[in-house]
């Protein structure tokens, strides 16, 4: 937080504070107070707030159908955590967690790396600065790519023309009032492309004390892969993986199996999850969050939770071609906080107190955004959707072995007849297998089959990271709004189809006001 104040320029804060207000007569004059950016240590060291310190994945997580509703007198962390439940339009900022905090930090992480670029372009683009270039073009693609994804709909190939986008910043602002047009998100997706291939050239790990809480070259490629992955790139999704995983994939994977000589403490596990030094954790960021305490073992915000029903019936507890779930089945196992809420623990609970006697201050966590084990299922989904199944099944063994105890090889015959045997989802039937509406055409039912397996393993994988709703957006999978009793019977309250626009969620209220396109509603 230091270095941001230090070394972002007020012209940086002034911009993010005309992008989120409609306070036109903020300021009549621009009083240049900017740090000169004119030693590479001091462009290093801005980089450090280049990462936002705000989380997507309270957003994105309680929009998505990891999420029940049980009340039996729990509450919900505010109204804005009941907006996004319901898929209701944010109204209100509360908290550290909501969707006009992190399109701020978003945003600010931008400014940073637009502010890094210009001061290396004003310097000729020394080429003893190529890793700070490498690493500001990171971090403007990689804000950019989870802006688009949360406050707009997935891109495809036949809609990301006319689907409405976000604002590409892509350099420092120096007016007073700036005017912020939003593209579509095909030009949005190019944009990053152009930042991402140039900042994969010039990364290097070198420059850095601490590389896993910065864009290493292993980050790096993973977020590549991720990014090609969406873009329907399906051979550069693979050449990005083998970068990160080389030629041995066990060897870099996490280690699961060390979670069984831990005590049984979430925050113990969840400490251990997100240490630096494990291979499988590629890039770490520190966030001012309660996204700790909502997805682990501490009453905060359970109204709305992962609840047992949808662990036993369709995600961490639910039987798969694997085997069925036992409590040893998964090393780093599923916690329980009361009778209805099941957590897996990987985002440690940090408290920082402003005011020790009064016992008040702010909530801190780690959050992992990249891991290999990730980017492994990357490269498994890539391998099914270009009928690469005996490749793509490798990978889902590797994932087994290295996550959980099962003694079954996964085949495609044995993935096929599984999930063909399965009913598909319904909201009082739940099963694992939704049906599956992408912009592409599924080519057959073992395709179909293969992507329903990858798609539960993701979810397992990926539990509380927030990346499950990117997921539902990108196979048009619908969803539903189940009120549980206290006997666990669904009543379903609402219904989110395909093309639904709430999809998209809406951009922050004050961001509106200022005068930028809202969603369609």
């Amino acid at each position: 937080m230091n270095i941001k104040m230090k070394y972002i320029s007020f012209g940086v804060v002034l911009f993010m504070l005309l992008l989120h207000t409609a306070c036109d007569d903020f300021l009549d004059v621009m009083p240049d107070r900017r740090t000169q950016l004119d030693t590479d240590e001091k462009i290093t060291q801005l980089l450090v707030s280049a990462y936002s310190n705000r989380l997507f994945a309270y957003t994105a997580e309680t929009s998505s159908d990891n999420t029940d509703w049980r009340e039996n007198g729990l509450t919900s962390m505010s109204d804005e955590h009941e907006n996004l439940f319901h898929w209701r339009d944010v109204t209100n900022r509360v908290g550290n967690d909501g969707p006009e905090y992190f399109w701020e930090n978003a945003y600010l992480a931008i400014a940073s790396a637009n502010h890094a670029i210009q001061a290396i372009e004003e310097q000729g683009s020394p080429e003893r600065l190529n890793p700070q270039m490498g690493e500001a073009l990171l971090c403007r693609a990689y804000h950019h790519f989870i802006l688009v994804n949360v406050f707009a709909k997935h891109y495809t190939k036949t809609n990301g023309d006319s689907d409405l986008g976000i604002a590409y910043a892509d350099k420092p602002e120096t007016t007073v009032n700036p005017v912020y047009e939003r593209i579509p998100v095909a030009e949005v997706y190019q944009k990053i492309e152009a930042d991402l291939e140039k900042g994969l050239e010039l990364i290097d790990d070198n420059i850095y004390i601490a590389p896993k809480y910065h864009f290493n070259r292993k980050a790096a490629y993973a977020f590549a892969a991720r990014f090609y992955l969406f873009y329907q790139k399906y051979d550069k999704v693979i050449e990005c993986a083998n970068e990160v995983l080389g030629d041995r994939p066990d060897r870099v994977l996490r280690n699961a199996q060390e979670f069984t000589t831990l005590p049984s403490a979430a925050q113990t596990r969840a400490q251990y999850y997100a240490k630096a030094s494990h291979n499988a954790n590629l890039l770490i960021t520190a966030a001012m969050s309660q996204s700790c305490a909502i997805f682990g073992n501490y009453s905060t915000g359970k109204k709305y939770l992962h609840s047992r029903k949808i662990a036993v019936t369709e995600s961490t507890q639910c039987a798969g071609p694997w085997g069925i779930y036992t409590a040893t089945l998964y090393y780093n196992a599923p916690g329980s906080y009361g009778s209805g809420y099941v957590f897996t623990p990987k985002m440690p609970y940090y408290f920082e107190y402003t005011d020790a006697v009064a016992r008040i201050g702010y909530t801190h966590t780690m959050y992992v955004a990249f891991s290999t084990n990730e980017t492994l299922l990357c490269r498994a989904e890539a391998y099914i959707l270009k009928q690469q199944y005996d490749k793509a099944v490798d990978d889902l063994n590797l994932w087994l072995r290295a996550t959980t105890s099962s003694q079954i090889d996964l085949t495609s015959e044995l993935i096929d007849e599984f999930y063909g045997k399965l009913e598909y989802y319904r909201p009082d039937d739940p099963t694992p297998k939704k049906e599956l509406h992408p912009d592409f055409p599924i080519v057959s039912s073992l395709q179909e089959n293969m992507l329903h397996c990858m798609l539960h393993i993701r979810r397992i994988e990926t539990i509380h990271e927030g990346l499950r709703w990117f997921d539902v957006k990108r196979y048009g999978i619908e969803i539903y709004r189940r009120h549980l009793d206290e006997n666990e019977d669904v009543e379903v309250i609402d219904k989110l189809p395909v093309n639904d626009p709430r999809r998209a969620i809406q951009l922050p209220a004050p961001v509106i006001s200022a005068g930028m396109k809202p969603n369609p509603r």
